[in-house]
This record gives C-alpha cells, sequence and structure tokens, in this order.
C-alpha cells in the first residue's frame, strides 16, 4: 500500500552534505549544558543546519546532548524534518524551559504547526526522534494561559519515535503532538504538566494526541507510558479538524494514568484500542468518552480491555456523547467514588440515542453508588456475563458534627467522637460552610479528602476550615444497584451475570434497578443469578414492555 502524500525517505546521498555530520556532539556545536548559558540559539542552529542537510541528502541525522543542564530560554526551537534530538537519559541529560526575558513566547523545546509554519501532509516532518532525556517546564510563565506551552509540541509527523522522556511541570501539555503517522510514543513518563491549565482551557495533558490530519487511517501507538497528575487529560485523543474522518489504527497498551482529571480519554477517534492499563485515583473519571473536546466529536467503536481502573475519584469508566458502538471488556472495575460504569448524558437531552454498547466479561466490586449506571437513552446494548458484586458501599446517612472533636487539616478531617463504617462516606462532599471537599475515603473517625485539582496541595475551595467548625455529610442514596436503568433502554440484553453481595454489611440493595425514569422495552433479561442482594434482586419502577424476563435465578417469583 502506498501513500502519496508521505514522502518515501530513502534513496538519499550516499555521501552525506560536507560540514554537516550524521551524529554530532551538540557540546561541539555551540551547546554548553551548564545550565547557565541559553542554549537555544545553538540549538536552532543546530537543527536549521542539519535540516538543510537532510533535505539535500535525504540523511537523517541525529544531535546527541550529553549530560548536563540545556537551559532553553524566551523561545520555542521550530523543527526540522530528518533531525533528532537524543540524551543520556533522565535525570542526566536535562532541558530546562524557561521564559522569564520574553513571557509572551511560551517556549516549548520543539514545536512544528499547521498555524504557524503551514505544516500539512505535504509538508510534515519525518524521521525525529526524541529519546533518553528530560525536559522541566517549570521555569515557563504566562500572563495568560497558552496551549502552545508545551514541552513538545509538533504536528504532521511520519515515522517518528518518542522513547524514555521524563516531562515535568509543562505550562500546557507536556508531550502535545498532532496527526502522527507511523509514530511510537514508548516509556515517556509525565507528570504535572498543563500547570497553569484552571481545568477549563484547552490541551493541559501529559500526553495529548490530536487526530484527523491523514484522513481515515492514523497508525500510532502509546505504550508502556505513565502519566501522573496532570491537569486535564492523562493521555488523550481528540479530533482535531470539525467534520474530518474519525480515524483508526491507534492504540494505547500497558500504560498507567493516576490523579489525572481524566485518565485516559476518547475525544473523537474510531476504533481506539486501550488494552493492559491501569486507570487510578484520576479526579473525574478512569476512562472517559465524550465530546468535549475543540470539534465537539466523540469516540466511537473503541475497545477498552483488561485494564485495572480502580480508585478513581468519581466514576471508574465514564461515557457521554458517545453514538456508539463501544465495547468495554474484561476489565477490573473497582473502588471507584461514585459509579463502575456510567452511560452520562451530557449537556443536551436531544442527543442522539446511544447503540451497540458492549459490557462484556468485567469484574464489578466495591464501587460506591452503582456498579453500572444508565443516565442515557441506549438502544441494542449487551451486558452480559459481568461479576458484579458489593457495591454501594457509600451508604452513610447523613450527619452533622463540630465543637472541640473535630479538626482539619489541607486533606483530611477528624471526629473523635464519630464511629463510621469503612468508606461510608466515599465519594461524598464535605460541606463546612461555605466551603467544601470531597471525601476519598474514610475510616471509623478519619475523612481522608481528595485534592481539588490534580497536583493540588489542599482539598478545599477555599482555606482550610478551623477547629471545630461545624461540617455537613448528605445521606447516602437509599437504592444502590448492581444495574440501574435509569434512561429508554430498547432492545438490549442482560445475560448471565452474577449480581450480588455477600460481605457484611450488605450495602448493594437490588440486583437490577428500573427507575421511574428509566424503561425497559424489547429487552431480554435472561439467565442471570440475582440471588443474595441486601434487599431484592429486582426493584421494577417501571414495567418492562415486551421482551422476556425468564430465568432469573433469585426472582422465582417473577420468572
Amino acid at each position: 500500500m502506498t501513500f502519496p502524500h508521505i514522502a518515501s525517505g530513502g534513496g538519499g546521498s550516499t555521501h552525506p552534505v560536507a560540514g554537516a555530520p550524521l551524529l554530532c556532539n551538540a557540546l561541539e556545536h555551540g551547546l554548553t549544558g551548564d545550565g547557565s548559558a541559553n542554549d537555544q540559539p545553538a540549538l536552532a542552529a543546530l537543527v536549521d543546519r542539519l535540516g538543510d542537510a537532510y533535505a539535500a541528502d535525504g540523511r537523517a541525522r541525529v544531535i546527541y546532548c550529553p549530560p548536563g543542564v540545556y537551559s532553553i530560554r524566551d523561545a520555542g526551537t521550530v523543527w526540522r524534518a530528518g533531525v533528532s534530538l537524543v540524551g543520556a537519559g533522565p535525570g542526566a541529560t536535562r532541558f530546562l524551559l524557561s521564559n522569564a526575558g520574553n513571557r509572551a513566547d511560551p517556549t516549548p523545546l520543539a514545536f512544528y504547526t499547521a498555524a504557524l509554519h503551514d505544516a500539512n501532509p505535504q509538508r510534515h516532518l519525518e524521521y525525529c526522534t526524541f529519546a533518553d532525556f528530560e525536559i522541566d517546564g517549570s521555569g515557563v510563565a504566562m500572563a495568560e494561559y497558552n496551549p502552545l506551552a508545551k514541552g513538545l509540541g509538533l504536528q504532521y509527523v511520519v515515522r517518528g519515535v518518542f522513547r524514555n522522556l521524563y516531562i515535568h511541570h509543562t505550562a500546557a501539555t507536556g508531550l502535545g503532538c498532532d496527526f502522527l503517522q507511523d509514530c511510537l510514543i514508548d516509556g515517556v513518563l509525565v507528570v504535572g504538566c498543563g500547570r497553569l491549565d484552571n481545568g477549563t482551557e484547552m490541551g493541559g495533558a501529559g500526553i495529548g494526541i490530536g487526530v484527523g490530519g491523514w484522513g481515515s487511517v492514523e497508525r500510532a501507538n502509546v505504550v508502556n507510558c505513565s502519566a501522573v497528575g496532570n491537569a486535564t487529560n492523562g493521555i488523550f485523543f481528540e479530533l482535531q479538524v470539525e467534520g474530518a474522518l474519525r480515524p483508526r489504527g491507534l492504540r494505547v497498551i500497558g500504560c498507567h494514568a493516576e490523579g489525572n482529571r481524566f485518565g485516559i480519554s476518547d475525544w473523537g477517534a474510531n476504533g481506539l484500542i486501550v488494552s493492559a492499563c491501569t486507570m487510578t485515583g484520576n479526579v473525574e473519571a478512569g476512562f472517559h468518552v465524550s465530546a468535549k473536546g475543540t470539534t465537539g466529536t466523540a469516540g466511537r467503536g473503541g475497545i477498552l480491555s483488561d485494564c485495572v481502573i480502580d480508585g478513581n475519584l468519581r466514576d471508574g469508566i465514564s461515557i457521554g456523547n458517545t453514538p456508539g458502538p463501544y465495547t468495554i471488556r474484561g476489565n477490573r472495575i473497582s473502588g471507584n467514588g461514585r459509579y463502575g460504569y456510567h452511560q452520562r448524558s451530557l449537556g443536551d437531552d436531544k442527543q442522539e440515542c446511544a447503540r451497540e454498547i458492549v459490557i462484556d466479561g468485567n469484574d464489578f466490586y466495591g464501587n460506591s453508588l452503582d456498579a453500572v449506571r444508565l443516565d442515557r437513552p441506549i438502544r441494542d446494548a449487551l451486558i452480559t456475563n459481568n461479576r458484579i458484586r458489593a457495591n454501594g458501599r457509600q451508604c452513610g446517612t447523613g450527619t452533622r458534627g463540630g465543637g472541640d472533636s473535630v479538626r482539619y487539616s489541607e486533606k483530611s478531617a477528624v471526629d473523635r467522637r464519630a464511629s463510621w463504617q469503612h468508606d461510608e462516606h466515599r465519594g461524598k462532599v464535605l460541606r463546612v460552610q461555605d466551603r467544601v471537599a470531597v471525601v476519598a475515603a474514610n475510616d471509623s473517625t478519619d475523612l481522608h479528602l481528595a485534592p481539588n485539582r490534580p497536583g493540588a496541595f489542599t482539598a478545599w475551595s477555599a482555606d482550610t476550615p478551623v477547629p471545630g467548625t461545624p461540617y455537613e455529610l448528605s445521606a447516602a442514596p437509599g437504592v444502590r444497584a448492581g444495574i440501574t436503568v435509569n434512561a429508554a433502554l430498547d432492545s438490549a440484553t442482560i445475560r448471565a451475570n452474577r449480581i450480588w453481595d455477600s460481605h457484611e454489611p450488605q450495602t448493594q440493595t437490588h440486583g437490577i434497578w428500573v427507575t421511574e425514569r428509566g424503561s425497559c422495552v424489547s429487552c431480554r433479561v435472561e439467565e442471570n443469578d440475582l440471588a443474595g442482594n441486601a434487599e431484592a434482586p429486582i426493584r421494577l419502577d417501571t414495567p418492562p414492555v415486551g421482551g422476556r424476563w425468564e430465568r432469573n435465578h433469585g426472582d422465582e417469583v417473577r420468572d
């Protein structure tokens, strides 16, 4: 298969252009690595020189930066095709970004964009490797947030490699590269990126990949990466061009996303594969599909499999706006502060009905509220072969306190007179006068509070309350089911699920609950084992219409 818009990159001159060696030691070409001198001008000159040589003879060049601290100040470097940058490893080779002399410049280490440099499929970067170094973005400050204040910000890259990088505390996204074809992101650690993003701005992620620049297929793999404490997403894919094709060919394998706003997000891909990843401790959700991106386009046709999605502050998996299909298979979804799986209604009630959502073979346990919560209309869903046990752990009644037994810190609240059940308040909002915080966990007397945003030192919406200030915790919902249908569910199959609670005390009240707002029309609910829930196997506030409800163990009266 050939791609006429992608240069072959082969067949270069046998001999390199005179004066432009194939491997350059940066210290021999004007860079100092002493942490004092500004190395950006020398780096930019060397990149241009080697880029010109590659354009002339077709032979890719490598800049090697020995151990040292390379100060990159007041301007980013416009990158060139055929030029690679490698170091001696994170911690040894460190690029320190700062812009004290030019606060208007976002100062990425390397950038090349459509808006600034006319990057496009015909004017793309190719044969560029960035490997074995560290980018420290903590020195960049700006009066207004700028999404270009990245560590690396490249667009239209062919056969690029990003390997063994440590990128941290950038003002915007750490590794923010768009339109990647035949590219690999391997072993990249991104920490505390999006430092100047208030949570509502564009970008601000650890690894952010814009898609939709190459047509229906963009081949890019993100493997063995870790994203920790980034302002928005740990790893995300976002359709960049309104009306463009959602591309296939994107994969995230063996990655870890922790303490971000969202762990891993699909905002516009087609058939994104996310496998063997861990998503834990994220503020909003571990895995997220929605149309929050710049083009208002949600992902579809994706597969989430063999992942551990545990201990996220709100939902384990949050899916909204997608027309479907989507497949959730073989995951452990546990200990999340609200729902294990949440089919959300985001915004306009006139949204398109989601179709062909598959939730198969997952292990749901210990989530604070319902294991599977459907708050948006779905047609032709398949919920099969799941183990759903001991959810609804947020069972605490409403409570108030104050006085000499109560004290507060940045991330905790303690009431020595309390006798709470373990995690009965997890996921609740703690109110102390005009301040709020969210409970991440609790023991008998202590509420452990989640940071109010990724990387924050406090959980509170304002200053820490003084000791003794009265607090309030609301009561938990009275019904906390294994599967809750709170919207129109048409032609669905719910089969061969084991839904129960054998823990003491039992907190999962029902196996299946159809609320007053929900409905089941022409659904097949068969061969589920619903014995052992705290109150009843099934609760139907809205009777089903048509379909089959048969051979559900524990619901013999209905059968």
